[in-house]
């Protein structure tokens, strides 16, 4: 199995931008890379990093990351994952690379789902990681992308299953999520906040972050 790990490299994370600054964002983004790619190695596979743009790969100086293919896309996307998807003839799973709860167990569960199309949803109506085992099926991330990854499926007529997990479901995009993260995670973007001096803040009922 083909695991493709897409990553935007210029301007990630933008609605963090009340919290992060724009190199912050930048560096918080690789955190959360890192965490996925080890993830992805741990689970047995060889993921491969579908990119924006260019980027230092060793300037952290996590392995993982510096082993890792580097295939630059400037398209939208949909474009680039659908080119990976017309180019290859084994199944390809797409991780987003802002999953930092993700676990090897939670991503052994997904492809371990023998259908051919599996989907774990994001909250919201994202599709946060999928697995393609059809030859016509394409993706579409625009909009509420999980039901219009239910349909794809349906109209080429390929068998498909959701897969229900939390970790998987938990991707980063707003500030509120970063108690996820600080609940849930111990890997290098738990460490990237710490460091940064975030914390969870209890002190209005529910639970929130603050930055010391």
């Amino acid at each position: 199995m083909r695991v493709v790990v897409p990553f935007a490299a210029e301007q990630p994370k933008t609605r963090l931008s009340s919290v992060l600054s724009p190199d912050e964002r930048r560096t918080f983004a690789r955190a959360m890379l890192d965490d996925v790619l080890a993830v992805v190695h741990d689970a047995g596979h060889d993921p491969v990093v579908l990119a924006t743009a260019p980027f230092e790969s060793d300037s952290t100086g996590n392995e993982i990351l510096r082993d890792t293919p580097v295939v630059v896309d400037d398209r939208p996307l949909s474009l680039a994952v659908n080119s990976v998807l017309s180019e290859t003839d084994v199944p390809v799973a797409v991780v987003m690379s802002d999953l930092p709860l993700a676990t090897r167990e939670s991503l052994q569960r997904l492809t371990a789902v023998d259908s051919e199309i599996v989907i774990a949803p994001g909250r919201g109506g994202g599709t946060n990681a999928l697995v393609v085992r059809h030859a016509d099926f394409r993706v579409d991330y625009h909009g509420v992308s999980y039901r219009d990854h239910l349909h794809v499926a349906r109209d080429v007529g390929a068998s498909v299953e959701t897969v229900d997990s939390f970790r998987l479901a938990t991707d980063v995009d707003e500030p509120t999520d970063l108690v996820e993260v600080l609940l849930h995670s111990d890997g290098d973007t738990t460490q990237w906040l710490v460091d940064a001096g975030f914390d969870l803040d209890s002190t209005g009922g529910r639970v929130g972050v603050r930055r010391d």
